[in-house]
């Protein structure tokens, strides 16, 4: 046998061994299989490998999880007469956030942490490590909210579900963290792609929201992941399922005019939006009460809205497709307002509610214990304010207004400004609506929104708690890995410390006798006083005879910073730039001495964390 072979044998041997000794070799054996394919194949094969694994699997958990929803919400819109479904409006709402919130305390032991945010944090803080009980608890609890009328959209549950399984497959692998980060994004990009039956944009949302900085070569997985859950999409779920408008005008670009204030338009109701979303979940935050009396409390909210405003019940996709349809009419027979005359002000004024509420409505469906996300919220509204606009521009006189064409641009337009995301709402809106004609006005209403939006805060507000809290860090992924790193590692266990009343005889004893360059001075109870380098002693040593009355406090220096346990990585490099310091103590809350931190030890081990996850 060749010595080449017979390593990969042996190799072999050792993997199979592995699984004997925890007993996995008749339960998972295609683990096995997988686990030689990993030793035989390149890098680079095994990585394409994976990536139609966990994009087979993320498209499939997307699929099961918007049929189930979908099923749900046939039954109580279609299947149940009008009178029958105010009551179904005032109790399924109120019982999915209460059940969510059951699900999650009973089942899931009260972790409830959801949305993009998830993702990002994982990657950021648990070297893209997510629980495995993720891969289906995101599912249980967003097919309760949103599949009983949760005002929230089902992508950012998917995201998440489909980022657990690839960061899951990738442990089972002992994959890299590069490699471990690339499959989380090929899941999560799958799930978005299996959601919208949309390939590229849920690359551009793994490009543009969860990874930077990858190089080229890793592109293949995320494209082949996007391809299994887009044809996993196509081929299970029927049509009316699929997130798909067909009806659209042709572009002219005599109608640029229109995309330039409908981006204007987006942007600020975006903000709006967003700062909406901020008040409610503040307010919610401040109750006291118990998860499930707020449960209860937003439900009641949510319910209230919904039978108000039907449109505001569930994700609200069929809702846009009535207003590309024309059948406006039809969507507020099923309301209220039926009982009004409907004329142009009565549509118009419907059509201000529903764009206002909608923030509420999804703010009190996720904060107050609903899993959900903000995909499908940003699109309803966006084109609920398109196609609002086009009305009033018809109702001012104008009459070759693209109805269908805003409707459609608006929807990328508000998602581009709640999300941060305008790459992945253009191409969402262009694949979902066969539109790639109509890509001059999304690039312009989508540009524009984003612009306003990053005006008003420059990260996106999702995200903004977890860079509050130094949890996350969200200009550039390569400083991420400066979170993995744990300051306690970073302390000198075994300082040179010496009393403050000590003599500088001493202290020139301790020098010759030690091997630090650097010196703390306490007091009595160990309390930090000052510190005193090499360089603070050098003057002293040729005056030894006038200088020995000297004592430690006389020549000691006040350290221009104190560091503490609780300090991140990145915080403490940011405190010796602005003190020129290569050297700093940590002290406790009482000013106890514990010991130094050198920058040099936390550059060393950041260069080795990137070689590391960069091979």
């Amino acid at each position: 046998m060749k010595i080449h072979n017979k390593k990969k044998y042996l190799s072999f041997l050792k993997f199979k061994r592995d699984f004997q000794n925890y007993g996995l070799e008749k339960a998972r054996s295609y683990e096995l299989i997988l686990h030689w394919l990993n030793n035989r194949l390149s890098r680079n094969q095994f990585l394409v490998l994976s990536g139609i694994l966990v994009g087979c699997t993320a498209g499939l958990a997307g699929v099961i999880l918007k049929t189930l929803v979908h099923n749900i919400h046939y039954f109580i819109t279609h299947k149940v007469h009008f009178e029958y479904q105010i009551l179904f409006y005032i109790v399924f709402p109120f019982l999915g956030i209460v059940l969510t919130t059951l699900i999650v305390l009973s089942l899931f032991k009260g972790q409830d942490r959801k949305g993009i945010g998830a993702i990002l944090y994982e990657i950021a803080q648990n070297s893209s490590i997510v629980a495995s009980v993720k891969m289906y608890s995101q599912v249980v609890q967003s097919a309760v909210t949103v599949g009983l009328g949760g005002s929230a959209g089902l992508e950012s549950p998917i995201a998440v579900t489909g980022a657990a399984i690839g960061s899951n497959y990738a442990q089972t692998y002992r994959l890299s963290y590069k490699e471990r980060t690339l499959l989380l994004a090929a899941g999560a990009t799958a799930g978005i792609a299996s959601a919208f039956n949309a390939p590229i944009a849920g690359i551009m949302f793994a490009f543009e929201i969860l990874l930077t900085g990858v190089v080229f070569t890793d592109f293949i997985p995320l494209v082949v992941a996007a391809v299994c859950g887009s044809l996993l999409s196509r081929i299970l779920l029927q049509e009316d399922v699929l997130f798909r408008f067909y009806t659209r005008e042709a572009f002219n670009y005599k109608n640029v005019p229109y995309y330039l204030i409908l981006g204007v338009v987006t942007g600020l109701y975006a903000r709006y939006f967003v700062v909406i979303s901020q008040k409610v979940e503040h307010f919610i935050r401040g109750l006291q009460l118990s998860k499930m009396r707020k449960a209860m409390f937003g439900g009641a909210v949510l319910s209230f809205l919904c039978v108000l405003f039907p449109p505001l019940f569930g994700e609200g996709y069929e809702t846009v497709k009535a207003f590309t349809g024309g059948e406006i009419q039809a969507v507020i027979r099923n309301s209220f307002f039926r009982y009004f005359e409907i004329g142009d002000w009565t549509v118009i004024i419907f059509l201000v509610l529903v764009c206002l509420l909608k923030a509420f409505a999804t703010s009190f469906t996720i904060f107050s214990g609903g899993n959900g996300g903000n995909f499908a919220p940003s699109l309803f509204a966006g084109g609920t304010v398109g196609y609002l606009f086009a009305l009033i521009c018809q109702h001012l006189g104008f009459t070759e207004v693209p109805v269908t064409n805003l409707v459609l641009v608006g929807m990328a337009g508000a998602m581009s400004g709640v999300l941060y995301a305008p790459l992945t709402a253009i191409f969402l809106i262009a694949e979902s609506s066969f539109g790639y004609d109509l890509f001059i006005p999304l690039m312009i209403v989508s540009v524009m929104s984003y612009l306003i939006a990053k005006w008003f805060s420059p990260i996106s507000p999702e995200l903004k708690s977890l860079a509050d809290q130094g949890k996350i860090f969200t200009n550039k992924h390569d400083k991420n890995l400066l979170f993995l790193l744990r300051t306690e590692d970073f302390i000198d266990k075994y300082p040179e410390t010496i009393q403050e009343t000590a003599s500088v005889a001493e202290l020139f004893e301790q020098v010759k006798n030690g091997n630090k360059n650097i010196f703390a001075a306490v007091d009595q109870e160990g309390k930090l006083k000052g510190i005193l380098t090499l360089d603070d002693i050098r003057p002293y040593l040729f005056n030894y005879e006038t200088d020995n009355a000297l004592t430690v406090a006389q020549i000691m220096k006040t350290p221009p910073a104190v560091l503490h346990r609780e300090d991140k990585p990145l915080e403490i490099l940011q405190i010796f730039d602005d003190t020129g310091m290569w050297n700093l103590p940590v002290v406790n809350t009482d000013n106890g001495f514990i010991g130094f931190i050198s920058k040099s030890s936390i550059l060393m081990s950041y260069r080795q964390l990137l070689k590391e996850y960069s091979d």
